[in-house]
């Protein structure tokens, strides 16, 4: 590139940021990330402080507001404001691209990771919720059956509500392409490059890169685990740096290529690679077992999704480090600290389609991807260990959960080593397509809602992230990195409830009440009615 050329490129990022988003958004990061580098004890004894504090007083909240996101987003798919567009275009991408960048771009990439661990998890320790023997046949299904919970349809919710909002406002209304879009219920597309709407851009940056920041760190770790415990590999701090690292390249690359030639396409071969593993797991493994265990397993989620929803284990005293806290409302923290940038993206790629269709890609179609990957996937692991096929609790105490799909795809027969090879090759390629897209919403955030931010500025922001994941894995482990995005995912708790809440104002006023009419007082005083022309009555007058 002539110089001419760099000088362009300079040129054009400073020209598109905006100065007071991207400045303090970097700023506030950077001095995250200061502080864990020269002081870490300190540093993690506070972050880990507030995590307390949070779970401690607030886990009642998350359980209540991520079961109300399904449920709006429920009545979305089969109510009347279903049929409402976002903007007047052409949809860009086919249905299925379209949803295989909604997955890839979602937590895609966790959702591989814990197929093999989490069912297997909660059968070697029941949650507390059910009353079955540890490690028992009872607690098989229990095991599948919270898997399935913790997967599908509540941690999708919140992508797809703050993605509905962003879309429709900007879309419909002309409100800058950012996470404060939202807000247009409130402050009015005009309003909101106000002090506010930064406020909640500054704060979606911050989140953004804490949230990816731990899927970095978890596919990180299960690559150096999985070197450990497979072939007594040792990388170190400098090995784990350069396998973040290396990730960071990868996933920069195929950012800089774009939506079109990098995202897409990434995303439909994560698609296809993700179903001949969940299939030839079924095939290969033991079938018709997986079939009946999932089964059941997926009736008891249906029967009780409401008791999971709203189990804060109140006979216990409200302590930060309960079961729930652990498991369910951390859960619901981290896809709220990811739901900034989801959404973001899922605004990008959503431009002419419907309500209805943005909900149901949103909840249902990743649903009824995720389902199955669990069942099939998760209840092999806990088959296997049942009957002693593999012995995968063993080594999970030893390292952690990293190691469950080492040990589980090496013991499915005849194509074991070939499922481990797609399996890693899947967990890498699904977290590449969520950094893409995350540091593509930042840099539309930072640059005031541009759809095309220039290479130089995705670049920063792809390197911020990968050091942010480097540092705190290097300093606070895995640990650091889930204290973090707990804290950056609760504020979102309170910005997606307002999302909601303003598309069902807006919603309301185009499409008129569902359960009252227009002109129906709430709350007031009854209005007078004057009296009738032919001398009736007022109604409440006494005769004379």
């Amino acid at each position: 590139m002539s110089n001419s050329d760099d000088q362009g490129a300079i040129a054009e990022f400073r020209e598109e940021i905006e100065p007071t988003i991207f400045g303090a958004g970097a700023a506030v990061t950077l001095v995250f990330v200061a502080a864990f580098v020269l002081n870490p004890a300190d540093s993690y004894e506070f972050v880990e402080g507030i995590q307390f504090w949070i779970l401690e007083y607030f886990n009642w909240y998350f359980l209540i507001v991520m079961l109300a996101f399904v449920l709006f987003l429920a009545f979305l798919i089969f109510g009347p404001w279903g049929k409402l567009r976002l903007g007047d275009e052409d949809p860009e991408y086919s249905y299925l691209s379209y949803f295989a960048m909604m997955y890839s771009a979602g937590l895609a990439a966790g959702i591989v990771f814990w197929g093999p661990a989490e069912a297997l998890t909660h059968y070697g320790s029941v949650p507390p919720l059910y009353d079955v023997p540890d490690k028992s046949a009872a607690a098989m299904p229990v095991a599948v059956q919270y898997a399935i919970f913790h997967w599908s349809l509540t941690q999708w919710s919140c992508f797809t509500v703050m993605g509905l909002a962003i879309g429709y406002f900007v879309y419909n209304y002309d409100a800058p392409l950012r996470v404060s879009a939202v807000l247009t219920p409130i402050l009015g597309a005009d309003n909101v490059d106000g002090p506010i709407g930064k406020a909640v851009d500054i704060l979606a940056v911050f989140a953004t890169l804490g949230g990816v920041a731990t899927s970095l760190g978890f596919v990180g770790s299960q690559f150096i685990t999985g070197l450990s415990f497979q072939w007594g590999i040792e990388l170190g701090d400098v090995g784990t740096i350069l396998v973040i690292t290396g990730m960071t390249v990868v996933f920069t690359t195929s950012l800089v290529l774009g939506v079109n030639k990098g995202i897409r396409w990434l995303s439909n071969f994560n698609m296809v690679l993700f179903f001949l593993v969940m299939v030839a797991t079924l095939v290969f493994g033991p079938t018709f077992r997986i079939l009946e265990l999932g089964s059941q397993a997926f009736g008891r989620f249906v029967t009780d999704f409401f008791r999971m929803s709203l189990f804060t284990e109140a006979a216990q005293p409200p302590t930060y480090d309960k079961w729930v806290n652990k498991w369910t409302v951390f859960y619901w923290l981290w896809p709220l600290a990811w739901s900034p940038f989801a959404g973001l993206f899922i605004a990008r790629i959503s431009r002419g389609r419907s309500v209805r269709e943005v909900a149901f890609a949103g909840i249902g179609a990743t649903s009824m991807a995720t389902v199955p990957w669990f069942i099939i996937v998760g209840g092999t692991a806990v088959t296997m260990q049942n009957t002693g096929v593999a012995q995968i609790l063993g080594p999970i105490a030893q390292y952690d959960e990293s190691v469950a799909g080492f040990v589980l795809f090496n013991a499915v027969p005849v194509i074991g080593p070939l499922l481990l090879a797609a399996f890693l090759i899947l967990v890498t390629t699904f977290f590449v397509t969520s950094a893409d897209s995350s540091t593509l919403a930042v840099s539309m955030i930072t640059t005031g809602g541009k759809e095309h931010p220039s290479s130089i500025n995705r670049i920063f922001w792809a390197v911020l992230q990968g050091t942010v994941a480097s540092i705190l894995m290097v300093v606070g482990g895995v640990d650091a990195l889930q204290s973090a995005s707990i804290i950056t995912g609760a504020p979102f708790a309170v910005v997606c409830l307002l999302a909601m809440l303003g598309l069902v104002k807006t919603f309301q006023e185009e499409s008129g009440g569902i359960l009252l009419q227009d002109r129906t007082k709430l709350i007031g005083a009854p209005t007078v009615r004057e009296e009738s022309t032919d001398g009736a009555n007022v109604a409440g007058q006494d005769d004379d």
